[in-house]
């Protein structure tokens, strides 16, 4: 039993990310909603988007944590950046924690005019499955 990330021909390959992912019956779903780059208390930890970004993603795997998953196990990333962010320093900080061994996750990005979190650059969130 395992989680199959698909790259179909007619698709543009990357090596960033997948297009499908089939996850078998029986798999636990685990869903994290928007993690910004904040502390615990909520306060933003930076004006510097990479520093978000890395918190961002931090706060993610505790979540995932928690519910007894970890980042390997995510197979669908978002990931919404403020327009003002600096695309090439958010990805350039967290790429590597959202890579996976063998195929990429499926990610999702959009650049947006504000997000609920007053001075947040990025916000993530993330679907994971953690096989039986």
């Amino acid at each position: 039993m395992e989680i199959t990330f698909l790259q179909p021909e007619g698709l543009v390959r990357s090596p960033a990310f997948s297009h499908a992912a089939v996850v078998p019956a029986g798999a636990a779903t685990i869903y994290v909603g928007g993690q910004n780059g904040v502390d615990a208390s909520g306060t933003v930890v930076s004006d510097d988007v990479a520093e978000q970004s890395l918190r961002a993603v931090a706060n993610a795997r505790l979540a995932l944590e928690a519910a007894g998953a970890s980042l390997a196990d995510v197979v669908q990333w978002s990931v919404l950046l403020h327009v003002d962010a600096d695309l090439g320093a958010a990805y350039g900080a967290i790429a590597p924690q959202l890579a996976r061994a063998g195929a990429p996750p499926l990610v999702t990005a959009a650049r947006v005019a504000g997000l609920g979190v007053p001075g947040a650059l990025i916000e993530v969130s993330a679907i994971a499955a953690v096989l039986p």
